[in-house]
């Protein structure tokens, strides 16, 4: 039996999957990666630990499903975007690649915005100059390190690197490109204005196709190196957010996503390329062809349990300690969490965010605290809805959720009341490698389309529906929403 894989460079780990023509998961593989963070702000990884790491994970896959290197049929890939990896002309790597979550470009975005201009850039890429996108991040190279400017010949993403290990070309998705703040969204394409006004030059940038199409083969060295067959075609995927979508199944207009890991991301597919005016939610393209999709970010989602567990409750089960606030009345009677921990990028894009309890007096407890922080989070991912509703998502009624604070039923029922929409999780928990092993199955043509291949093998399970707290919660959020706009003043003063 024929397998396809799917290979995801996220930034903890390089993940490899196999699947069949069911959609059943085969195989997998799975290997931690190590971040630099040589300065304060800084975030890298040598892309040579990627390359390693994907061989391993392949052999783990292939080692899990008793199968081989000649069974695999298709490769697609995914990964961490806005990453920047620089290549000289012989295509050796010339730093460490500079990740996503890099904050050292601020006084770089302002450059851009002076250049271009806020709104005209937002008007082309569908996104402001913020810190983790990749335009930002050449220019503080060339204004910083000058050696490594001065002989610079590629650019690639993450996941491309392992793209060019493979088969020896230079190529990206859409998805993935339009991630850079280089691209113009509607067209599709690298924006040669963009590139101009920046001083970049276009022969630096990849060739971009749709997801599902092939970009190159395998080569000998290749094979060698990971066990796979030379020749085995290699498509195009899709950056990490995308590709997650299409393992949910999120790909046609109305069709919505959440994931609630330490981030907390909303994706809604568009079929046409829409953007919010003040840039405060993303737009990219989609790596399903011919569609985008706008996406809110939230930087501490889970994560803010995380610290409140880390914080006061040292060693609890999450599960247990969600469960705690099963019992305490919805809105928490006048108690806020703002949960901006680590600064915020949707609906406020302001690294200054802080968090906050607002509200507290002597009858409130523990279990108070702990909702919350639960009603906080969603809190802020309906913020986020409503912006993307605001710039013309139809308003979902069914939202196709994963991630690991979706383990708890408390959160799922408190997620379903205040994003207003049922919750619903899929047969699949392998995300993004998931995504990009059906756009690899599309690619070798056992489907027509992405959308026949997402209808033939995501299978979802409905598991929480808006309850008798909808209306309660919807005082209560635009009672939040008074306290960022309130507070921002205090944030700034330090």
């Amino acid at each position: 039996m024929g397998f396809v894989l799917g290979i995801d460079v996220s930034t903890t780990a390089t993940k490899a999957i196999l699947i069949d023509r069911d959609g059943a998961v085969r195989g997998t593989g799975s290997v931690d990666l190590r971040v630099s963070m040589p300065q304060p702000l800084w975030s890298e990884q040598d892309p040579a630990d990627w390359w390693s790491a994907a061989g391993l994970a392949i052999g783990e896959a292939l080692a899990s499903a008793d199968a081989s290197g000649a069974d695999i049929e298709a490769v697609g890939l995914t990964g961490q975007m806005h990453g920047a990896v620089l290549l000289d002309a012989g295509s050796a790597v010339l730093r460490p690649a500079i990740l996503w979550n890099d904050q050292r470009t601020a006084a770089e975005c302002d450059e851009i915005r002076s250049l271009i201009g806020r709104e005209r850039l937002i008007a082309i890429t569908g996104n402001d100059a913020i810190t983790g996108l990749t335009a930002p991040k050449l220019l503080w190279v060339r204004h910083h390190e000058p050696e490594v400017w001065s002989r610079l010949a590629h650019v690639l993403l993450p996941k491309d690197y392992l793209r060019f290990r493979l088969t020896g070309g230079f190529a990206t998705d859409k998805a993935d490109g339009s991630g850079t703040l280089l691209f113009d969204l509607a067209s599709r394409g690298w924006s040669p204005d963009l590139l101009s006004e920046l001083g970049l030059e276009p022969d630096w940038f990849p060739v971009t196709f749709e997801g599902p199409e092939v970009t190159g083969s395998l080569t000998r060295d290749a094979s060698e190196e990971t066990g796979l067959r030379a020749g085995t075609p290699v498509v195009a995927g899709g950056g990490d957010q995308s590709a997650n979508a299409i393992g949910v199944g999120v790909v046609s207009e109305g069709s919505v996503a959440l994931s609630l890991g330490t981030s907390g991301v909303i994706f809604a597919a568009t079929e046409t390329p829409i953007h919010e005016p003040d840039g405060r939610v993303h737009a990219f393209c989609h790596a399903v062809p011919g569609r985008w999709h706008l996406m809110s970010v939230m930087l501490s989602a889970a994560g803010s349990l995380r610290w409140f567990r880390d914080a006061l409750a040292p060693g609890e089960d999450f599960g247990e300690l969600a469960s705690s606030a099963a019992d305490v009345e919805a809105a928490t009677d006048g108690l806020f969490f703002l949960p901006y921990l680590s600064g915020e990028r949707s609906p406020y894009p302001d690294p200054l965010a802080r968090g906050a309890f607002v509200g507290l007096t002597l009858r409130h407890d523990r279990r108070h605290l702990v909702r919350a922080v639960l009603e906080g989070v969603a809190f802020g991912l309906r913020d986020g809805l409503d912006l993307m509703v605001g710039a013309g998502v139809p308003r979902p009624h069914q939202i196709r959720a994963s991630g690991g604070g979706l383990a708890s039923p408390v959160w799922r029922q408190v997620q379903a009341d205040i994003l207003d929409a049922e919750l619903a999780t899929t047969s699949t928990a392998e995300g993004a490698a998931y995504g990009a092993a059906i756009l690899a199955a599309v690619g070798r043509s056992w489907f027509r389309d992405v959308p026949e291949a997402t209808a033939a093998l995501v299978r979802t399970t409905p598991v929480a529906e808006p309850g008798a707290a909808v209306p309660a919660y919807a005082e209560a959020h635009a009672a939040f929403r008074e306290l960022y706009p309130a507070l921002a003043p205090s944030f700034h003063r330090r």
